[in-house]
């Protein structure tokens, strides 16, 4: 739970892979709350679309879309530039994951070059991109970064290992980070199932309908990052929007 006296806070943030799903859903309630919101993504045509869409819709905060793959080292440039032509950087969500092969295969069948690849999108680009940004949350009042994260991190779901197993090296590094900057806030997010497409890619010809959509957990991320619960891992679903708890458990 998020206690309710936590101050209302806006700035600059940049959410990666925001052409659609949480990242899209995430991006409208900043920007509804008056954060200016960096977005990236690697279709350009589908990013822009959905930045046009939020502009329309959202004011009074701002969307500015800047399209590329995070691994691309030349493409968190860009985006760590185009936050210092903001003013800075205030939250980091690193929500841009591949999910790997569909339909899901076993380990014994996992190719070794799906698990580094996979490795390379869901770990080592978040850690590349904080990296990249470590200069402008340092210069921030109240810093945070949040990593989203699966519950397939931390349970054996048949056909999730490779996903899984880069989703548990995201925990790690967002543990470790938080030891290592103790004035960050660091959140590993476990949204829950929700009704999106990389959903939708793990389940081939199922209907999935009965997931509830992204815009539904987004009152309690926005809740999550306006409090000053401690950096850890967090279940969305454990947040209950504006009750009140000691010490942020």
């Amino acid at each position: 739970m998020v206690p309710t006296n936590a101050r209302n806070r806006s700035g600059v943030a940049l959410v990666t892979g925001a052409s659609r799903g949480l990242g899209a859903a995430l991006t409208r309630g900043l920007v509804e709350a008056g954060w200016t919101v960096i977005v990236d993504a690697r279709d350009a045509g589908a990013l822009h679309r959905a930045a046009d869409a939020i502009r329309e819709g959202s004011p009074p905060g701002t969307v500015v879309a800047v399209p590329g793959d995070v691994g691309d080292p030349a493409h968190r440039q860009a985006l760590v530039e185009a936050a210092d032509r903001a003013g800075g950087l205030d939250l980091l969500v690193n929500n841009a994951s591949s999910l790997g092969p569909s339909p899901l295969p076993a380990l014994s069948a996992l190719a070794p070059e799906d698990l580094e690849a996979l490795l390379r999108t869901n770990a080592v680009a978040p850690l590349s991109l904080i990296q990249g940004m470590a200069r402008l949350l340092h210069r921030s009042l109240h810093p945070r970064v949040v990593n989203v994260t699966s519950d397939a991190a931390v349970e054996a779901y048949g056909g999730w290992g490779g996903y899984g197993a880069s989703k548990a090296a995201l925990d790690q590094l967002s543990n470790v980070l938080a030891t290592e900057e103790p004035g960050w806030k660091v959140w590993s997010v476990d949204p829950g199932d929700l009704r999106t497409q990389m959903h939708q890619d793990a389940f081939p010809g199922e209907d999935i309908s009965d997931r509830p959509e992204p815009e539904s957990v987004v009152p309690a991320l926005l809740a999550l990052i306006r409090s000053e619960r401690p950096s850890g891992r967090v279940r969305l679903s454990d947040i209950q929007v504006g009750e009140a708890v000691g010490a942020g458990k």
